[in-house]
């Protein structure tokens, strides 16, 4: 991809000056940290060239000179660790100015790769619109962020469509379920509406016999009342 190389090769550009103001930044501290400690080293052979002057001119008891000798000895032993933290410091200073220098010439190696897509970036700019290389990689970014965008858009919608999938099929299958039961009850009632059927014609027959029963009760009652009333004249 052209806009991508090119962009990576602003980006080593700009790595490769990053370096090499990181070089300049460390070959200076490494260059104050030798001062410093050369003028550590002056100080303290001056300070033992005073201090044997002083153990030799004094005339004072051997217990003051032990104790001398004794703090001669630690300071001595104190200024040894800190050179031999300065000399390590100074290692490390080494070591990463070394580094730094190997990835400055990989930087200087892989740089050329990249002119041509430079070029190409160019001639876009002179048959199209834009003004600079800026505006063009400004573009590209912005249709990469588009697109980035719509795939993200594109992927809520395929969630949310297969979040409805799953809602309509579960509701169908509830509503199925729901269907057969119903199914079920009208069979149901169907079976009991035709056995109810086939009673009213029994019930219907029983009926006009209790009716038949009832009158001829009936004609009897009245029979039976004329005979009462006839007999109680």
């Amino acid at each position: 991809d052209p806009a991508s190389s090119f962009m990576c090769l602003l980006k080593k550009k700009k790595e490769l000056r990053c370096l090499e103001k990181v070089v300049a930044e460390k070959k200076e501290a490494f260059r104050e940290r030798l001062e410093v400690i050369g003028e550590q080293w002056r100080d303290l052979h001056a300070r033992r060239t005073q201090l044997k002057a002083h153990v030799e001119r004094s005339g004072r008891t051997v217990q003051e000179n032990e104790m001398l000798r004794n703090q001669a000895l630690k300071k001595a032993s104190k200024d040894k660790e800190e050179n031999i933290k300065k000399e390590n410091e100074l290692l490390r200073a080494k070591s990463e100015l070394e580094a730094l220098r190997k990835q400055h010439q990989k930087l200087c190696q892989k740089l050329p790769k990249y002119f041509m897509f430079k070029r190409y970036l160019e001639d876009v700019v002179e048959v199209s619109q834009f003004q600079d290389i800026e505006e063009v990689i400004s573009f590209y970014k912005s249709l990469m962020r588009s697109r980035r965008e719509l795939l993200q858009s594109q992927q809520w919608q395929k969630e949310m469509t297969e979040q409805a999938r799953v809602l309509l099929d579960q509701y169908r299958a509830q509503k199925g379920a729901e269907m057969l039961q119903c199914r079920n009850e009208l069979v149901q009632l169907k079976q009991y509406l035709d056995q109810t059927l086939s009673d009213i014609p029994v019930w219907e027959a029983h009926w006009i016999d209790i009716q038949n029963r009832a009158a001829k009760k009936t004609t009897e009652l009245r029979a039976i009342e004329r005979a009462i009333h006839t007999l109680f004249q």
